[in-house]
Protein backbone atom coordinates (compact mmCIF):
# COMPACT_ATOMS: atom_id res chain seq x y z
CA UNK A 1 0.00 0.00 0.00
CA UNK A 2 2.79 2.51 0.86
CA UNK A 3 5.15 1.66 -2.10
CA UNK A 4 2.16 2.30 -4.57
CA UNK A 5 1.17 5.57 -2.79
CA UNK A 6 4.69 6.43 -3.23
CA UNK A 7 4.65 5.31 -7.10
CA UNK A 8 1.72 7.60 -7.68
CA UNK A 9 3.23 10.05 -5.62
CA UNK A 10 6.16 9.89 -7.84
CA UNK A 11 4.20 9.67 -10.95
CA UNK A 12 2.23 12.74 -10.22
CA UNK A 13 5.29 14.32 -9.25
CA UNK A 14 6.90 13.47 -12.61
CA UNK A 15 3.88 14.62 -14.88
CA UNK A 16 3.03 18.66 -12.75
CA UNK A 17 7.34 19.19 -13.19
CA UNK A 18 6.87 20.21 -16.59
CA UNK A 19 3.63 22.32 -15.64
CA UNK A 20 5.64 23.67 -12.71
CA UNK A 21 8.49 24.62 -14.44
CA UNK A 22 6.31 26.16 -17.05
CA UNK A 23 4.59 28.38 -14.20
CA UNK A 24 8.25 29.19 -12.49
CA UNK A 25 9.66 30.34 -15.97
CA UNK A 26 6.54 32.22 -16.33
CA UNK A 27 6.88 34.03 -13.26
CA UNK A 28 10.28 34.54 -13.49
CA UNK A 29 10.07 35.81 -16.70
CA UNK A 30 7.19 38.48 -16.18
CA UNK A 31 8.85 39.97 -12.84
CA UNK A 32 11.92 40.77 -15.02
CA UNK A 33 9.34 41.78 -17.96
CA UNK A 34 7.66 44.11 -15.11
CA UNK A 35 11.22 45.82 -13.43
CA UNK A 36 12.96 46.77 -16.53
CA UNK A 37 10.15 48.09 -17.99
CA UNK A 38 9.43 50.33 -14.71
CA UNK A 39 13.17 50.36 -14.20
CA UNK A 40 15.27 50.77 -16.94
CA UNK A 41 16.18 53.80 -18.92
CA UNK A 42 16.96 53.08 -21.89
CA UNK A 43 14.84 51.28 -24.92
CA UNK A 44 17.69 48.50 -26.14
CA UNK A 45 18.05 47.37 -22.72
CA UNK A 46 15.13 47.23 -21.78
CA UNK A 47 14.17 44.67 -25.04
CA UNK A 48 17.45 42.86 -24.59
CA UNK A 49 16.70 41.98 -21.17
CA UNK A 50 12.88 41.39 -21.70
CA UNK A 51 14.15 39.24 -24.42
CA UNK A 52 16.72 37.42 -22.43
CA UNK A 53 14.23 36.42 -19.67
CA UNK A 54 12.16 34.63 -22.04
CA UNK A 55 13.63 33.28 -23.93
CA UNK A 56 16.03 31.74 -21.85
CA UNK A 57 14.21 30.01 -19.14
CA UNK A 58 15.68 30.65 -15.48
CA UNK A 59 19.32 31.40 -16.79
CA UNK A 60 17.64 35.08 -17.90
CA UNK A 61 16.23 36.08 -14.79
CA UNK A 62 19.42 34.63 -12.79
CA UNK A 63 21.03 37.31 -15.40
CA UNK A 64 19.41 39.89 -14.66
CA UNK A 65 19.36 39.52 -11.09
CA UNK A 66 23.51 39.46 -11.01
CA UNK A 67 23.57 41.86 -14.01
CA UNK A 68 20.75 43.55 -14.58
CA UNK A 69 19.86 45.17 -10.85
CA UNK A 70 22.67 47.73 -10.47
CA UNK A 71 21.55 50.07 -7.76
CA UNK A 72 22.34 50.63 -4.33
CA UNK A 73 21.10 52.69 -1.53
CA UNK A 74 22.98 54.73 -0.19
CA UNK A 75 21.42 57.78 0.34
CA UNK A 76 20.58 57.84 3.99
CA UNK A 77 24.34 57.73 4.61
CA UNK A 78 25.17 60.60 2.59
CA UNK A 79 22.04 62.40 4.37
CA UNK A 80 22.71 62.02 7.68
CA UNK A 81 27.25 62.53 7.22
CA UNK A 82 26.16 66.01 5.09
CA UNK A 83 23.61 67.07 8.08
CA UNK A 84 26.50 66.31 10.58
CA UNK A 85 29.17 67.58 8.29
CA UNK A 86 26.85 71.29 7.46
CA UNK A 87 26.09 71.62 11.51
CA UNK A 88 29.88 71.83 12.45
CA UNK A 89 30.10 75.20 10.60
CA UNK A 90 32.91 74.90 7.68
CA UNK A 91 30.44 72.51 5.41
CA UNK A 92 32.76 69.63 3.60
CA UNK A 93 29.53 69.77 1.55
CA UNK A 94 30.16 71.39 -1.60
CA UNK A 95 26.68 72.16 -2.53
CA UNK A 96 26.15 74.93 0.17
CA UNK A 97 29.04 77.11 -1.95
CA UNK A 98 28.80 78.66 -4.67
CA UNK A 99 30.62 78.42 -7.85
CA UNK A 100 34.25 79.95 -8.47
CA UNK A 101 34.04 81.95 -11.61
CA UNK A 102 35.40 80.45 -14.33
CA UNK A 103 35.86 81.10 -18.33
CA UNK A 104 33.31 82.43 -19.88
CA UNK A 105 33.43 79.73 -22.53
CA UNK A 106 33.24 77.11 -20.03
CA UNK A 107 30.07 78.59 -18.44
CA UNK A 108 27.69 76.02 -20.00
CA UNK A 109 29.81 73.03 -18.68
CA UNK A 110 30.37 74.34 -15.38
CA UNK A 111 26.44 75.05 -14.96
CA UNK A 112 25.75 71.62 -16.10
CA UNK A 113 28.39 69.62 -13.95
CA UNK A 114 26.92 71.49 -11.07
CA UNK A 115 23.16 70.72 -11.96
CA UNK A 116 24.32 67.17 -12.35
CA UNK A 117 26.61 66.85 -8.93
CA UNK A 118 25.15 69.40 -6.66
CA UNK A 119 28.61 70.69 -5.96
CA UNK A 120 30.70 73.64 -6.09
CA UNK A 121 33.26 74.36 -8.44
CA UNK A 122 36.06 75.37 -5.70
CA UNK A 123 39.24 77.91 -6.23
CA UNK A 124 42.52 77.93 -5.00
CA UNK A 125 43.51 73.93 -5.62
CA UNK A 126 47.09 73.14 -6.86
CA UNK A 127 47.30 69.36 -9.21
CA UNK A 128 50.57 67.85 -9.43
CA UNK A 129 50.75 64.98 -12.10
CA UNK A 130 52.78 61.78 -10.83
CA UNK A 131 53.52 59.67 -13.77
CA UNK A 132 53.63 56.01 -12.76
CA UNK A 133 54.13 54.33 -9.93
CA UNK A 134 57.27 55.51 -9.77
CA UNK A 135 56.78 59.12 -8.90
CA UNK A 136 53.27 58.79 -7.05
CA UNK A 137 54.22 55.47 -4.63
CA UNK A 138 56.79 57.37 -3.22
CA UNK A 139 55.27 60.53 -2.92
CA UNK A 140 52.03 58.57 -1.08
CA UNK A 141 54.25 56.80 0.82
CA UNK A 142 56.16 60.04 2.08
CA UNK A 143 52.82 61.70 3.18
CA UNK A 144 51.74 58.39 5.00
CA UNK A 145 55.18 58.77 7.05
CA UNK A 146 54.66 62.48 7.88
CA UNK A 147 51.22 62.10 8.72
CA UNK A 148 50.21 63.58 11.71
CA UNK A 149 46.57 63.23 12.05
CA UNK A 150 44.53 60.94 9.77
CA UNK A 151 44.87 58.61 7.02
CA UNK A 152 42.60 57.47 4.66
CA UNK A 153 43.04 55.29 1.68
CA UNK A 154 40.62 53.51 -0.71
CA UNK A 155 41.63 51.07 -3.44
CA UNK A 156 40.11 49.10 -5.88
CA UNK A 157 43.71 46.25 -6.22
CA UNK A 158 45.62 46.15 -3.19
CA UNK A 159 47.68 43.89 -4.13
CA UNK A 160 49.83 41.29 -1.91
CA UNK A 161 53.37 42.19 -3.62
CA UNK A 162 56.31 44.29 -2.65
CA UNK A 163 54.47 47.89 -3.09
CA UNK A 164 51.45 46.22 -1.61
CA UNK A 165 53.29 45.47 1.78
CA UNK A 166 55.53 49.32 1.80
CA UNK A 167 52.21 50.51 2.07
CA UNK A 168 50.79 48.43 4.96
CA UNK A 169 54.33 48.88 6.80
CA UNK A 170 53.77 52.60 6.55
CA UNK A 171 50.12 52.16 7.14
CA UNK A 172 50.33 50.34 10.40
CA UNK A 173 53.57 52.80 11.35
CA UNK A 174 51.00 55.21 11.64
CA UNK A 175 48.86 53.82 13.57
CA UNK A 176 51.39 53.13 16.41
CA UNK A 177 52.27 57.28 16.30
CA UNK A 178 48.60 57.75 17.06
CA UNK A 179 47.65 58.95 13.70
CA UNK A 180 43.72 57.83 12.95
CA UNK A 181 43.91 54.99 9.75
CA UNK A 182 41.33 53.89 7.66
CA UNK A 183 41.45 51.77 4.70
CA UNK A 184 38.90 50.43 2.47
CA UNK A 185 39.57 48.13 -0.51
CA UNK A 186 36.60 46.57 -3.34
CA UNK A 187 36.31 42.87 -2.01
CA UNK A 188 36.59 41.80 -5.57
CA UNK A 189 39.99 43.79 -5.85
CA UNK A 190 40.92 42.57 -2.80
CA UNK A 191 41.20 39.07 -4.24
CA UNK A 192 43.54 39.65 -7.13
CA UNK A 193 45.95 38.56 -4.96
CA UNK A 194 46.01 35.10 -3.51
CA UNK A 195 46.10 36.93 0.62
CA UNK A 196 43.12 39.65 0.86
CA UNK A 197 45.17 42.25 1.75
CA UNK A 198 41.93 43.25 4.63
CA UNK A 199 43.21 40.20 6.82
CA UNK A 200 46.90 41.81 6.47
CA UNK A 201 45.76 45.34 7.41
CA UNK A 202 43.83 44.19 10.36
CA UNK A 203 46.95 42.12 11.68
CA UNK A 204 49.32 44.51 11.66
CA UNK A 205 46.57 47.09 13.54
CA UNK A 206 45.26 49.08 10.61
CA UNK A 207 41.35 49.63 10.81
CA UNK A 208 40.28 47.84 7.30
CA UNK A 209 37.32 46.95 5.65
CA UNK A 210 35.93 45.47 2.56
CA UNK A 211 33.71 46.61 0.14
CA UNK A 212 31.10 44.86 -0.48
CA UNK A 213 31.92 41.44 0.45
CA UNK A 214 30.35 38.40 -1.80
CA UNK A 215 28.08 37.41 0.74
CA UNK A 216 25.10 34.61 0.21
CA UNK A 217 22.16 37.54 1.24
CA UNK A 218 23.39 39.87 -1.59
CA UNK A 219 25.93 37.82 -3.79
CA UNK A 220 23.22 37.49 -7.09
CA UNK A 221 21.77 41.34 -6.71
CA UNK A 222 25.79 43.35 -5.71
CA UNK A 223 28.06 41.04 -6.89
CA UNK A 224 28.78 43.12 -10.29
CA UNK A 225 29.00 46.55 -8.37
CA UNK A 226 32.56 47.28 -7.41
CA UNK A 227 34.30 50.54 -6.25
CA UNK A 228 36.59 51.39 -8.89
CA UNK A 229 37.90 54.60 -6.95
CA UNK A 230 41.54 55.85 -5.64
CA UNK A 231 41.30 58.00 -3.19
CA UNK A 232 43.91 58.79 -0.43
CA UNK A 233 43.87 61.60 1.92
CA UNK A 234 46.52 62.77 4.57
CA UNK A 235 45.68 64.89 7.52
CA UNK A 236 42.74 66.19 5.71
CA UNK A 237 45.02 68.25 3.58
CA UNK A 238 46.83 66.52 0.98
CA UNK A 239 45.25 64.61 -0.96
CA UNK A 240 45.53 61.64 -4.29
CA UNK A 241 43.58 60.29 -6.77
CA UNK A 242 43.78 59.29 -10.32
CA UNK A 243 43.82 55.37 -12.06
CA UNK A 244 46.50 53.85 -10.08
CA UNK A 245 46.20 50.89 -7.60
CA UNK A 246 48.32 49.74 -5.21
CA UNK A 247 50.52 47.00 -7.85
CA UNK A 248 53.95 46.20 -8.19
CA UNK A 249 52.98 46.84 -11.53
CA UNK A 250 53.03 50.34 -11.66
CA UNK A 251 56.83 50.83 -10.58
CA UNK A 252 58.39 50.60 -13.91
CA UNK A 253 61.55 51.08 -12.53
CA UNK A 254 61.55 48.15 -10.44
CA UNK A 255 61.44 46.04 -13.81
CA UNK A 256 58.10 44.22 -12.72
CA UNK A 257 56.96 41.41 -14.76
CA UNK A 258 53.88 42.86 -15.98
CA UNK A 259 54.42 46.28 -16.47
CA UNK A 260 51.66 48.59 -16.48
CA UNK A 261 51.76 52.56 -17.06
CA UNK A 262 49.42 54.83 -15.78
CA UNK A 263 48.55 58.48 -14.34
CA UNK A 264 47.86 59.85 -10.35
CA UNK A 265 47.88 63.53 -8.46
CA UNK A 266 48.72 64.54 -5.93
CA UNK A 267 45.74 67.35 -4.90
CA UNK A 268 45.91 70.58 -2.80
CA UNK A 269 43.12 72.90 -1.51
CA UNK A 270 39.61 72.89 -0.39
CA UNK A 271 38.62 70.28 -3.09
CA UNK A 272 40.55 67.83 -0.68
CA UNK A 273 37.77 68.24 1.33
CA UNK A 274 35.40 66.41 -1.28
CA UNK A 275 38.04 63.57 -1.58
CA UNK A 276 37.30 62.84 2.33
CA UNK A 277 33.60 63.47 2.26
CA UNK A 278 33.35 60.75 -1.31
CA UNK A 279 35.62 58.39 1.53
CA UNK A 280 33.89 59.01 4.32
CA UNK A 281 30.28 58.09 2.84
CA UNK A 282 32.16 54.87 1.33
CA UNK A 283 33.05 54.46 5.34
CA UNK A 284 29.92 54.56 6.37
CA UNK A 285 28.24 52.81 3.91
CA UNK A 286 30.36 49.77 4.62
CA UNK A 287 31.35 49.78 8.54
CA UNK A 288 28.77 52.09 9.77
CA UNK A 289 31.52 54.20 11.25
CA UNK A 290 30.78 58.06 10.74
CA UNK A 291 33.86 59.89 9.95
CA UNK A 292 33.48 63.96 10.41
CA UNK A 293 35.35 66.95 11.74
CA UNK A 294 38.28 66.42 13.26
CA UNK A 295 41.30 64.73 12.33
CA UNK A 296 39.30 63.61 9.51
CA UNK A 297 38.68 67.10 8.03
CA UNK A 298 40.75 70.23 7.68
CA UNK A 299 39.64 74.15 6.74
CA UNK A 300 41.40 73.94 3.42
CA UNK A 301 43.02 77.54 2.13
CA UNK A 302 43.55 78.55 -1.50
CA UNK A 303 47.03 77.36 -2.70
CA UNK A 304 46.68 76.97 -6.01
CA UNK A 305 45.54 78.50 -9.76
CA UNK A 306 43.01 75.13 -10.92
CA UNK A 307 39.28 75.79 -10.26
CA UNK A 308 38.06 71.66 -9.25
CA UNK A 309 34.55 69.83 -8.67
CA UNK A 310 34.56 66.23 -7.22
CA UNK A 311 32.25 64.03 -9.95
CA UNK A 312 31.22 60.91 -7.63
CA UNK A 313 29.37 58.56 -9.75
CA UNK A 314 27.99 54.89 -9.27
CA UNK A 315 25.24 52.79 -9.58
CA UNK A 316 22.92 54.52 -6.90
CA UNK A 317 21.82 58.43 -6.59
CA UNK A 318 24.95 59.38 -8.42
CA UNK A 319 24.07 57.31 -11.58
CA UNK A 320 24.86 58.45 -14.72
CA UNK A 321 27.09 61.83 -13.77
CA UNK A 322 29.89 60.57 -15.70
CA UNK A 323 28.38 60.23 -18.73
CA UNK A 324 26.27 63.38 -18.63
CA UNK A 325 29.33 65.04 -17.92
CA UNK A 326 31.22 63.37 -21.19
CA UNK A 327 28.26 64.50 -23.37
CA UNK A 328 28.13 68.05 -21.87
CA UNK A 329 31.99 68.16 -22.22
CA UNK A 330 31.82 66.80 -26.04
CA UNK A 331 28.68 69.52 -26.55
CA UNK A 332 30.81 72.63 -25.69
CA UNK A 333 34.00 71.14 -27.23
CA UNK A 334 35.23 73.80 -29.75
CA UNK A 335 38.66 73.13 -31.17
CA UNK A 336 39.61 69.61 -30.06
CA UNK A 337 38.96 66.81 -27.26
CA UNK A 338 41.59 63.79 -26.40
CA UNK A 339 40.56 60.66 -24.40
CA UNK A 340 43.58 58.53 -23.28
CA UNK A 341 41.52 55.27 -21.57
CA UNK A 342 42.72 51.43 -21.35
CA UNK A 343 39.23 50.14 -22.02
CA UNK A 344 36.55 51.82 -24.70
CA UNK A 345 33.55 50.78 -25.06
CA UNK A 346 31.02 53.58 -25.16
CA UNK A 347 27.34 53.15 -25.54
CA UNK A 348 26.07 54.36 -28.95
CA UNK A 349 24.68 57.66 -27.92
CA UNK A 350 28.29 58.75 -26.32
CA UNK A 351 29.85 57.03 -29.75
CA UNK A 352 27.61 58.77 -31.91
CA UNK A 353 28.69 62.28 -29.91
CA UNK A 354 32.25 61.64 -30.35
CA UNK A 355 31.67 61.09 -34.34
CA UNK A 356 29.19 64.58 -34.71
CA UNK A 357 31.73 66.43 -32.38
CA UNK A 358 34.61 65.02 -34.97
CA UNK A 359 31.78 66.05 -38.45
CA UNK A 360 32.03 69.40 -36.83
CA UNK A 361 35.57 69.82 -37.32
CA UNK A 362 36.57 69.42 -33.59
CA UNK A 363 39.82 67.45 -33.63
CA UNK A 364 39.03 64.15 -32.07
CA UNK A 365 42.13 62.00 -30.76
CA UNK A 366 40.94 58.76 -29.27
CA UNK A 367 44.54 57.10 -27.24
CA UNK A 368 44.08 53.00 -26.13
CA UNK A 369 46.59 50.80 -25.84
CA UNK A 370 47.17 48.38 -28.64
CA UNK A 371 46.87 45.01 -26.17
CA UNK A 372 45.37 45.59 -22.81
CA UNK A 373 44.98 43.00 -19.93
CA UNK A 374 41.65 41.52 -21.47
CA UNK A 375 41.94 40.55 -24.80
CA UNK A 376 38.34 39.72 -24.94
CA UNK A 377 37.82 43.48 -24.09
CA UNK A 378 40.29 44.29 -26.90
CA UNK A 379 38.40 42.49 -29.89
CA UNK A 380 35.17 44.27 -28.69
CA UNK A 381 36.47 47.27 -28.84
CA UNK A 382 37.40 46.72 -32.55
CA UNK A 383 34.34 47.22 -34.79
CA UNK A 384 33.93 50.98 -33.56
CA UNK A 385 36.93 51.87 -35.03
CA UNK A 386 36.12 51.90 -38.20
CA UNK A 387 32.88 54.11 -37.43
CA UNK A 388 35.05 56.74 -36.23
CA UNK A 389 37.84 56.91 -38.43
CA UNK A 390 35.09 57.13 -41.20
CA UNK A 391 33.58 59.89 -39.08
CA UNK A 392 37.70 61.87 -38.11
CA UNK A 393 38.19 60.86 -35.28
CA UNK A 394 41.77 59.63 -34.66
CA UNK A 395 42.63 56.89 -33.29
CA UNK A 396 46.02 55.64 -31.83
CA UNK A 397 46.90 52.63 -30.69
CA UNK A 398 50.00 52.56 -28.12
CA UNK A 399 52.22 50.08 -28.12
CA UNK A 400 53.39 47.71 -24.61
CA UNK A 401 53.66 48.52 -21.10
CA UNK A 402 49.78 48.19 -21.30
CA UNK A 403 48.79 52.07 -20.53
CA UNK A 404 46.04 52.22 -17.76
CA UNK A 405 46.37 56.11 -17.83
CA UNK A 406 42.58 57.96 -17.65
CA UNK A 407 42.61 61.11 -19.03
CA UNK A 408 39.67 63.55 -20.90
CA UNK A 409 40.74 67.06 -22.10
CA UNK A 410 38.58 69.61 -23.81
CA UNK A 411 40.24 72.76 -25.47
CA UNK A 412 42.86 74.41 -23.85
CA UNK A 413 41.56 74.82 -20.34
CA UNK A 414 39.61 71.78 -19.41
CA UNK A 415 40.00 68.57 -18.28
CA UNK A 416 38.34 65.31 -16.23
CA UNK A 417 40.85 63.19 -14.47
CA UNK A 418 40.50 60.29 -12.15
CA UNK A 419 39.24 56.53 -12.11
CA UNK A 420 36.38 56.25 -14.48
CA UNK A 421 36.67 54.15 -18.20
CA UNK A 422 35.08 54.30 -21.21
CA UNK A 423 33.28 50.99 -20.75
CA UNK A 424 30.03 50.21 -19.56
CA UNK A 425 31.38 48.41 -16.43
CA UNK A 426 32.32 52.19 -15.17
CA UNK A 427 30.02 54.23 -16.32
CA UNK A 428 26.52 52.29 -15.72
CA UNK A 429 27.81 49.48 -12.68
CA UNK A 430 31.36 50.96 -10.78
CA UNK A 431 31.78 53.36 -8.08
CA UNK A 432 33.92 56.12 -9.55
CA UNK A 433 35.58 59.21 -8.32
CA UNK A 434 37.21 61.94 -11.02
CA UNK A 435 37.98 65.76 -10.36
CA UNK A 436 36.39 68.27 -12.99
CA UNK A 437 39.37 70.80 -13.42
CA UNK A 438 39.48 74.44 -15.01
CA UNK A 439 43.32 75.67 -15.65
CA UNK A 440 45.01 75.95 -18.89
CA UNK A 441 48.50 75.57 -17.19
CA UNK A 442 47.45 71.93 -15.81
CA UNK A 443 46.03 71.14 -19.12
CA UNK A 444 48.89 71.76 -21.05
CA UNK A 445 51.15 69.53 -19.02
CA UNK A 446 48.44 66.84 -20.01
CA UNK A 447 48.60 67.46 -22.99
CA UNK A 448 52.62 67.07 -23.28
CA UNK A 449 51.88 63.50 -21.90
CA UNK A 450 49.23 62.55 -24.66
CA UNK A 451 51.50 64.27 -27.14
CA UNK A 452 54.16 61.62 -25.72
CA UNK A 453 51.76 58.88 -26.46
CA UNK A 454 50.24 59.70 -29.87
CA UNK A 455 54.15 59.83 -30.75
CA UNK A 456 54.60 56.82 -29.98
CA UNK A 457 51.39 54.49 -30.84
CA UNK A 458 49.92 53.45 -34.26
CA UNK A 459 47.46 55.80 -35.66
CA UNK A 460 44.93 53.66 -37.29
CA UNK A 461 43.71 54.26 -41.10
CA UNK A 462 40.42 53.02 -43.25
CA UNK A 463 43.09 51.12 -45.04
CA UNK A 464 44.45 49.36 -42.39
CA UNK A 465 41.08 48.87 -41.03
CA UNK A 466 40.08 47.21 -44.10
CA UNK A 467 43.20 44.90 -44.79
CA UNK A 468 42.24 43.31 -41.58
CA UNK A 469 41.23 39.44 -42.21
CA UNK A 470 37.70 38.28 -42.15
CA UNK A 471 38.14 35.30 -39.47
CA UNK A 472 39.41 38.28 -37.23
CA UNK A 473 36.21 40.39 -37.99
CA UNK A 474 33.77 37.94 -37.08
CA UNK A 475 35.75 37.03 -33.88
CA UNK A 476 35.94 41.31 -32.85
CA UNK A 477 31.89 41.20 -33.76
CA UNK A 478 31.09 38.48 -31.65
CA UNK A 479 33.01 39.79 -28.49
CA UNK A 480 31.37 43.38 -29.41
CA UNK A 481 28.36 41.62 -28.87
CA UNK A 482 29.49 40.81 -25.08
CA UNK A 483 30.17 44.73 -24.74
CA UNK A 484 27.48 45.62 -22.68
CA UNK A 485 28.46 43.18 -19.86
CA UNK A 486 32.26 43.60 -20.28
Amino acid sequence: MSSSWMTSALQMAQSLAPLLLSLLHLGCALAVTLHALLNKRQVQTTIGWIALAWLAPLVGPLLYLMLGVNRIQRAGVALGLNNTWHAEGRSANAAHEADAPCRPELAGINRLTRAITGRALLAGNALTPLIEGDAAYPAMLGAINAARHSVTLLSYIFNDDAVGRAFVDALARAQVRGVQVRVLIDAVGARYSRVSMVGRLRQAGVPAAAFLPPRLSRLLAQANLRNHRKIMVVDGELGFTGGMNISAGHWLSTQPRQPIQCLHFAVRGPVVTDLQRTFAIDWAFTTGEALHGKPWFADNAACGPVLARGVPDGPDADIDHMRLVILGALATARHRVRIVTPYFLPDEVLLTTLRVTALRGVAVDIVLPGHSNLPLLDWAMRPQFGWLVASGCRVHLTALPFDHAKLFLVDEAWCLIGSTNWDARSLRLNFEYNLECHDADLVQQLDALVDERIARAQTLTREALARQPMWARLRDRLAWLLSPYL
